[in-house]
């Protein structure tokens, strides 16, 4: 991985990876601010390698940039500073992986995203829906994104599984959006059938998985995924993936860096399927 690359991108087909450190809008716990250092840290941590599973050296692309930090201030309009940069990096034709923060990142960026790409779909893995029209009167919630999302038209199909937490409100905002859920109890037969017609975005929020394989975020909500049957996910499922977001690592509750070495696992998976979607569209 490149360093920044001083604001222009040279290589054809480029990947970044843009951190987003912002965790004010999180409703439990603040801390996810500090996962992209940490994110990057066990993404080169000598107790792994640089090898994805699917046998491409991570090590050895040429077009993969690590564009910093997005750097955020009092008087910053946060939402309007993340589109801003990531649409930034799309205009330079870079295909880019958010390290967040907490999810209230991810309207932002799907609305540079939709600017690209009018024909968006959305997989988002997650314990939690994040329908809610607003919490604690907050419209930017952590737990709102899809909701601002769907709101604003900038996805024409969104898919949620891993779900585990839904309530009444979030269940009517689900059938308002057409939103397609397959809840963590109705198991994952669901994956076989998955396709999608257009590029895809994937939003992974760490809390998918099951609080034993990522002790390190904010809401721990038993019965999730394992990390295998997310990075079969991310391996699978059928469409063009073009960007993400990985979100929601605290470290703050972060045991022996242990999510923070998941999270980084998923990124080589997420760079690579990336780097491979791309090479099957050229």
């Amino acid at each position: 991985m490149k360093p920044f690359p001083n604001n222009k991108i040279t290589q054809d087909n480029s990947i970044g990876i843009l951190g987003i450190p912002l965790d004010k809008n999180s409703s439990f716990m603040q801390g996810p601010a500090k996962a992209p250092e940490q994110i990057r840290a066990g993404y080169f941590c000598d107790s792994s390698n640089l090898w994805s599973e699917n046998g491409l050296d991570l090590g050895s692309l040429e077009n993969l940039y690590d564009l910093g930090d997005i750097c955020f201030d009092d008087d910053t309009n946060d939402m309007q500073k993340i589109t801003d940069s990531v649409k930034q990096w799309l205009d330079q034709g870079c295909d880019l992986i958010c390290l967040g923060g907490d999810h209230s990142v991810t309207f932002p960026v799907v609305d540079a995203w939709a600017q690209k790409h009018r024909d968006l779909n959305i997989l988002h893995l997650d314990a939690h829906a994040d329908l809610y029209h607003e919490l604690d009167k907050n419209p930017w919630s952590h737990a709102s994104p899809f909701a601002r999302i769907m709101e604003k038209r900038l996805a024409r199909r969104l898919v949620q599984a891993g779900i585990r937490t839904l309530n009444h409100h979030q269940r009517e905002q689900a059938a308002k959006f057409k939103v397609e859920i397959h809840e963590m109890k109705d198991g994952n037969a669901w994956l076989e059938n998955l396709r999608f017609d257009g590029p895809v975005y994937l939003s992974i929020d760490m809390d998918c998985l099951d609080p034993a394989f990522a002790p390190g975020v904010s809401h721990h909500e038993p019965g999730g995924m394992t990390s295998r049957e997310v990075i079969d996910i991310i391996h699978h499922f059928n469409g063009r993936l073009v960007g993400a977001d990985i979100v929601e690592t605290n470290p703050v509750r972060d045991i022996h860096s242990m999510t923070s070495m998941v999270a980084a696992k998923f990124l080589k998976e997420v760079v690579a399927r990336i780097h491979q979607d791309t090479l099957k569209h050229e």
